[in-house]
């Protein structure tokens, strides 16, 4: 593993020749959409690319993505060998992703598993079924209230499938929507329309040295005005 210069302007939490972790920004798209706008992944091309010298242009393969308005760590492949490796972990789901939610109230229960069926619609909003439904895919996820305050609650979230919006999605389900969250019923508001969900843990194996590998990173510090 290679340390990244202190002057980085991105936040890289791990770096091989395969491999580059990053935390993302809130507010800041994954990979680039119609819009034009700069995306996370035309920075980390960016930093390779006058980082190494490299003259042409940078391989960059993106196997997982995060919504804009969630911040947390993304990992991007180097080499199209690492992509494909990578990419099959994730269809596979030997990978593990672990999230941290601030939410409206408090889970009757301290800790549970959510099961729902959620169907992406045309207003980029999922629809949560409790039962199976026509064209809704099964959603799964573990939950466990880690801290209680006076009107939030602080969770850690395991998911196990990872459908359209589907954290925010399921939470706001049961009553307890994401601080921020407007798009799925929250009250309450964070600056530039972000929302207090952050990747906070994933665990996966190199997809060359098959080492097992766990990146994680701490959520915002401005949650805290929220609690």
């Amino acid at each position: 593993m290679i340390n990244p210069p202190p002057d980085s302007t991105l936040d890289i939490l791990y770096l091989d020749n395969h491999l580059i972790a990053v935390n993302k920004p809130t507010g800041l798209l994954t990979q680039s959409d119609d819009s034009g706008e700069t995306s996370l992944m035309d920075l980390v091309k960016g930093w390779i690319k006058s980082e190494y010298k490299k003259p042409g242009k940078v391989f960059l393969g993106l196997v997982h993505r995060l919504d804009r308005p969630v911040s947390g760590v993304v990992v991007f492949a180097r080499t199209s060998k690492g992509a494909s490796r990578l990419s099959e972990q994730f269809r596979n789901k030997t990978t593990k992703k672990f999230y941290r939610a601030l939410v409206e109230g408090t889970p009757a229960s301290r800790q549970g598993s959510l099961t729902h069926y959620l169907r992406k619609g045309k207003s980029l909003k999922a629809t949560v079924f409790p039962r199976p439904t026509t064209d809704a895919k099964e959603a799964r996820l573990d939950y466990e209230v880690i801290e209680s305050f006076k009107n939030t609650s602080l969770l850690d979230i395991h998911l196990h499938t990872g459908r359209f919006h589907q954290i925010r999605a399921q939470l706001a389900f049961i009553h307890h929507p994401i601080v921020g969250d407007r798009k799925y019923g929250a009250h309450s508001t964070l600056a530039d329309r972000r929302i207090a969900l952050h990747a906070l843990r994933m665990h996966f194996q190199h997809p060359t040295s098959k080492e097992d590998i766990v990146l994680e990173c701490p959520p915002p510090q401005d949650w805290h005005s929220h609690q």
